[in-house]
């Protein structure tokens, strides 16, 4: 990617659920997955992301299903290290990755959550688990490149004989290998970070966070002689009009309380993840930060998962993502809290305007120079 690009990462789920819908229905609802992916498709976004949690629907096949019915747009698949051998997962990727047309990127996800982990038979603690997807991705690295078996012997895995005949598409395209996001703001994650990600993902924090944990990431990154993009996630809350934005802002606010009381929850204590860690932190310094970084989803629910919002006009929140790119920030996942309905309503503006606001910015900044 040159500087004059950027990148919108949504979000697709097995079926509507977010803060303020409850699930409702079987796991997997296939019509609206293909509604959901094809509707980001034609918003313009590049690439959604499917998540992964300890008891949801597999993402690798969500993946698969949702790349059946789409044409262009390319896909981010979560994944945890420590399920499945890396021998194994680097021959789904490459295989997935070919039947895909050569749209896959993975996210690793170290975890952030003891419990998580154990559901799933992981009983690593938390250090343990980044030192664990550090080898996993060097692993993965050698069986995408080797076109000779090669045998490893390390911490965690142990192989004698592993190959790939499937390598993925892109690396056959001259990339190295299937993209790497990675994410965690820990001291045991930074340095995993600059040695393997090529984007390094963070939550929706304030700009001087964001500042921050982009420079320390930028420091290891260069250690190993490579550079890092960086994304940033965050929960967009548009209207035609501030006033109505921030109204609808607190109505997602009274029901994401509402429905947690139904459902037996407690106010959100934090998960073990720094991320989470970091953006109650943010909350801490209020609930409206720098120009309309809006925190109280996440003061909310502890913490969990990219729940920080940007408040406002399209045009005000394409200025405030300006100020994250101007960090160094190419990648902006976003996702709504009316999941299908804000994918289709970011294409009609803030998608567009915001990637005509980085264009005149560059060309400025080229001109002067």
């Amino acid at each position: 990617m040159s500087d004059s690009d950027i990148e919108f990462i949504g979000m697709i789920q097995a079926q509507k659920v977010s803060e303020i819908h409850p699930a409702r229905g079987p796991a997997i609802d296939r019509d609206y997955v293909r509604a959901f992916a094809q509707a980001h498709e034609a918003a313009g976004f590049d690439r959604v992301l499917v998540p992964h949690h300890s008891v949801s629907p597999d993402a690798t096949l969500t993946v698969a299903y949702a790349a059946s019915v789409t044409e262009r747009i390319h896909f981010m698949l979560a994944h945890r290290p420590g399920f499945v051998a890396p021998t194994l997962a680097a021959r789904q990727f490459a295989s997935l990755d070919q039947f895909s047309g050569g749209r896959l990127a993975v996210h690793y996800i170290s975890g952030g959550s003891d419990d998580e982990q154990k559901r799933d038979g992981d009983w690593l603690d938390h250090d343990q688990r980044y030192a664990r997807t550090d080898e996993y991705l060097d692993v993965l690295r050698k069986v995408w490149t080797h076109d000779k078996p090669f045998d490893h012997e390390g911490a965690h895995y142990r192989f004698q004989g592993a190959f790939s005949e499937a390598k993925p598409l892109q690396t056959q395209k001259g990339r190295p290998h299937v993209p790497v996001y990675f994410g965690g703001a820990s001291e045991a994650a930074i340095p995993v970070a600059g040695k393997h990600a090529d984007v390094y993902a963070l939550w929706g924090e304030s700009l001087d966070q964001a500042r921050e944990l982009t420079g320390r990431v930028r420091a290891e990154a260069a250690k190993h002689g490579r550079s890092v993009r960086f994304s940033v996630s965050f929960r967009p809350i548009l209207a035609d009009t501030e006033e109505k934005a921030w109204a609808r802002a607190d109505a997602i606010l009274a029901e994401t309380r509402r429905l947690r009381v139904v459902q037996g929850y407690s106010r959100g204590g934090p998960l073990q993840s720094e991320g989470a860690r970091r953006l109650l932190a943010a909350a801490e310094q209020g609930t409206r930060l720098d120009k309309r970084l809006w925190t109280a989803i996440a003061q909310e629910t502890g913490g969990r998962s990219n729940s920080t919002a940007l408040v406002g006009t399209p045009e005000q929140v394409a200025e405030a993502l300006l100020d994250y790119h101007a960090l160094g920030v190419t990648t902006f996942l976003i996702r709504g809290f009316d999941p299908l309905e804000d994918a289709i309503d970011y294409g009609r503006e803030l998608i567009p305007r915001t990637r005509e606001l980085v264009g005149e910015r560059v060309a400025a900044r080229r001109q002067a120079a």
